[in-house]
């Protein structure tokens, strides 16, 4: 059998304001050093767009984009990345999603989708293999994503097709607006769907086409047995079957590290019952799955009369966001108000973070009815949560301050709103607790998309057996020794901190889903990601070149940065980490401010940054093949 060198990338380019639509192709030599996802939109938009642009306007460029393993029949092979200039931070927004729609682009033969300028009129654009055109969405603008989904398979008599969209609030540009597919798969984080509205483009449609065949059928059909194998074999893959990724909230908030009422505390009263397990018992209605993925975490609820199950369900992120941080324990207020958020299209980590944000500003005496429009904006009050959400996605009154994020909004609110901020470069944290976790937090702060807690693995797998396979696949990426102090941060953790980073970066790159893909307790480690690489598209790689690939993501996100003024400045952790948790097991516990700070500096020594601004130095650029950025 005859070894690829590596596939070229097949590259759609979209001009909105001149309505043109044409195709270039990334030599393979090249794509070799972005292979997909979001490297290779980073790279484009690199390549295409000037720094300093207004997020919001038709000078930003927006990149849709797969990879070339995304489209093979194995678990997790199934995540699209979004790559922008994110109105929310200001710097790159980098943002996933699963479900069916990256499968379809990459069979329709296209890699990556760049969009540049605005439409004069709504639009959406239509692909169907080279057949792709702009076709009129006025009639669709206003419409809710389920509405959208129905309109556009009606108006094509087609119901094969996968669609991208943006709700209401992308139109309105709701800052932490998104892109949803299916009308419940979101690339949720950084405001991507803002950027769409921005643009006057509704949807991105492509034609359902047969997936592509691996390289090695039968290399590939061993490696699909193992890790089907495997994953029907694992614990914490069985019960994300079953639960969904909410069947850890009930564990995080017995240890005292489930965030709840904007971060004051790690413990909600009554917190069970909005985890998974109550939700499988309750509300439940099936399990639904992405691309090829054989464990089905997705939830899909439904309440008659309420809540409607083609706007699947709340993940463990969202049962967070606007249940515990905002003291909510009534499930099927968390679940409208998810469904809400996909309705209109709108992040729900975000969007529940700010409202949590509102609550303790109301309940501090901030702010009151007269601010809020009329709403007792008290923590554990649901019916409150809803109608801030819906009126965050129209924009109608306090909705319209909170529709900016809250770092936005405390700038608006002034009077000491801002010492309640859980924020990173302006985005809100995700819900897992840097006072538990201290190396997760060390990267919320450097991350360049701001806090995310699937950019790197989390501190607790350093405490797994020395002879397990965690540990081992940690091992193969310079991951040596372990640890059960799990809110320390020496260089062993800065190292481990730095290392799986760059492997995170790399699976965002690849397109991979990180429950299936990882350098920890996934069961696709790094050798296996090697051997779908080598079975799946016939790439001859190592776990050495991937490593280089996430190195090389990580610095171009950062130089992207460093264009738009960030620097070492803007890495850091709000207040709230380093004050006492109050009450529940955690009751007392905080980050320890002078170890971050000395770990801040030793991560800036270890990716080879300038320690006098934290940016990418010039033997860190060049050794990564970035040398092209310096001129």
């Amino acid at each position: 059998m005859e070894q690829k060198w590596f596939p070229d990338a097949k590259v759609l380019e979209v001009d909105l304001s001149k309505g043109t639509i044409k195709s270039q192709v990334l030599p393979g030599e090249i794509y070799r050093l972005y292979p997909g996802g979001s490297a290779l939109g980073t790279y484009l938009l690199l390549r295409t767009m000037k720094s300093k642009v207004d997020p919001l306007s038709e000078d930003n460029v927006i990149t849709f984009s797969v990879s070339p393993l995304v489209g093979l029949p194995i678990s997790g092979a199934n995540r699209l990345s979004i790559n922008t200039k994110s109105p929310l931070t200001g710097g790159i927004a980098d943002s996933q999603s699963g479900g069916f729609f990256a499968a379809h682009l990459k069979s329709n033969g296209w890699d990556s989708i760049v969009v540049k300028g605005c439409s004069p009129k709504p639009v959406y654009l239509y692909v169907d293999g080279d057949h792709v055109e702009l076709k009129d969405a006025t009639s669709l603008w206003g419409k809710v994503t389920a509405e959208v989904e129905r309109a556009i398979k009606d108006e094509l008599r087609d119901n094969h097709v996968e669609i991208a969209q943006i709700g209401p609030a992308g139109e309105k540009k709701v800052r932490f607006a998104c892109v949803i597919n299916m009308a419940n798969r979101a690339n949720g984080r950084n405001g991507t769907g803002a950027v769409m509205g921005s643009k006057n483009l509704k949807a991105i449609v492509v034609k359902r086409k047969a997936s592509q065949r691996p390289f090695d059928g039968d290399g590939f059909k061993s490696l699909v047995k193992r890790v089907t194998d495997a994953l029907q074999d694992s614990e914490a893959h069985r019960s994300l079957h079953k639960y969904g990724t909410a069947g850890v909230l009930a564990s995080f908030n017995n240890a005292g590290y489930l965030p709840s009422k904007n971060w004051t505390s790690g413990y909600l009263h009554d917190g069970f019952n909005i985890s998974g397990q109550a939700m499988t018992k309750t509300i439940l209605k099936r399990e639904d799955t992405c691309f090829g993925c054989v464990v089905k975490c997705k939830r899909v609820v439904e309440v008659p009369g309420k809540i409607d199950s083609i706007y699947g369900g709340p993940e463990y992120e969202s049962c967070a966001a606007l249940g515990s941080y905002c003291g909510v324990t009534d499930l099927e207020a968390v679940a409208y108000a998810n469904q809400l958020c996909n309705m209109y299209g709108m992040d729900t980590i975000s969007c529940g973070a700010t409202i949590a944000f509102a609550m303790e500003c109301f309940e501090s005496g901030i702010i009151d009815t007269v601010d809020t429009d009329g709403i007792e904006l008290n923590f554990g009050n649901g019916s409150a949560l809803v109608k801030m959400v819906e009126k965050i996605a129209k924009k109608e009154g306090f909705g319209g301050i909170l529709a900016e994020g809250s770092a936005r909004a405390a700038k608006v609110i002034g009077r000491g709103s801002e010492k309640l901020l859980v924020t990173v470069k302006g985005q809100e944290f995700p819900a897992h607790m840097p006072q538990w976790k201290a190396a997760l937090g060390l990267v919320y702060a450097i991350n360049s998309y701001s806090a995310d807690h699937q950019s790197s693995e989390h501190d607790h797998i350093l405490a797994a057996d020395p002879t397990s396979s965690e540990r081992n696949r940690l091992a193969k990426i310079g991951v040596w020794k372990g640890s059960k102090e799990f809110r320390s941060l020496d260089e062993e953790k800065v190292r481990f901190a730095f290392n799986t980073h760059c492997f995170y970066y790399l699976m965002n790159t690849l397109c991979l889903c990180q429950f299936i893909a990882g350098p920890g307790w996934q069961i696709i480690g790094p050798s296996e990601v090697v051997e779908l690489c080598q079975s799946g598209i016939g790439w001859d790689t190592s776990v050495y070149e991937l490593m280089l690939i996430g190195e090389r993501q990580v610095n171009m996100m950062r130089f992207f940065n460093s264009r738009e003024g960030f620097t070492k400045d803007n890495d850091t952790l709000p207040e709230k980490v380093f004050i006492p948790l109050s009450g529940g097991p955690s009751d007392g516990v905080h980050l320890d401010r002078e170890e971050f700070k000395s770990a801040l500096e030793m991560f800036y020594k270890v990716a080879q940054w300038d320690p006098s601004n934290g940016n990418p130095m010039e033997g860190a650029l060049r050794r990564l093949s970035l040398g092209w950025l310096l001129s």
